[in-house]
């Protein structure tokens, strides 16, 4: 990944993970020389084609990673946020031991998976602001709430997301931000999707091209809140799907 960028914002929550990596040798053997890491890292060979690869984390403990950012990535979120993962994992591997492995995942590990790769948390978000957020009114959130986003902030755990940050910062990347406690809710809860769209770029703080108030009049970007009795918009990605 590019040299700086466990300097950005966003990556403050992985910086002492990201300080304990080895300089060198496969993504697997940097992540094993983190002090304290909560799993093994293993190449991910060690996982045959018929085992789907929340079970083997579930059965084994260990997690198979390649070496490429992407990886990396989830390995230092794992290290970061290891409640988090493991109960990720664990009702993966619920889902899985009920319903075995599908041509589609089903809602709760759609839900799972999506915010595993693209997810934030901030269960301390003030109300008001959260209150403008679900409006989706972007400038009241942003702008006349601003000082608000100085006491806490959302933690990025996303993996992919986080890669596309690393690579190609743009101001079109979302975030899905869970605003409860990850760890308390059920998985009902997590199959409903209770996740607000983000675009990371416009975090004060966090770009310096926001600090413009017109930053935020890209309407392609900060979307007014769609009418769910018209017609639904197709989406690129879910990683643009502010």
């Amino acid at each position: 990944m590019p040299a700086g960028s466990a300097e950005a914002a966003w990556f403050g929550p992985l910086r002492a993970a990201w300080a304990g990596l080895a300089p060198q040798g496969t993504v697997a053997e940097r992540l094993n020389a983190i002090p304290g890491r909560p799993r093994e890292f293993v190449d991910a060979s060690a996982r045959q084609a018929h085992e789907a690869y929340e079970a083997f984390i579930a059965r084994t403990g260990q997690v198979p990673t390649r070496d490429n950012a992407h990886d990396l990535l989830n390995g230092l979120v794992w290290c970061a946020e290891p409640a988090l993962k493991s109960r990720l994992n664990a009702l993966h591997a619920e889902a899985l031991a009920r319903d075995g492995v599908r041509s589609q995942r089903g809602t709760l590990r759609d839900a799972l998976t999506l915010f595993d790769e693209f997810g934030a948390c901030w269960p301390e978000c003030p109300a008001e602001l959260a209150a403008a957020w679900r409006a989706r009114d972007w400038r009241r959130c942003f702008i006349d709430l601003r000082p608000l986003w100085q006491a806490s902030q959302p933690r990025l755990v996303g993996h992919a997301l986080l890669e596309q940050l690393a690579l190609a910062p743009r101001k079109g990347l979302c975030a899905h931000v869970l605003l409860a406690d990850p760890l308390r809710l059920s998985a009902e809860g997590w199959a409903a999707k209770p996740f607000l769209p983000l675009p990371v770029l416009g975090v004060p703080g966090w770009w310096p091209a926001n600090e413009a108030p017109g930053f935020y009049d890209d309407v392609a970007v900060f979307r007014p809140k769609r009418d769910k009795s018209g017609p639904r918009s197709p989406l690129a990605s879910a990683v643009t799907s502010c």
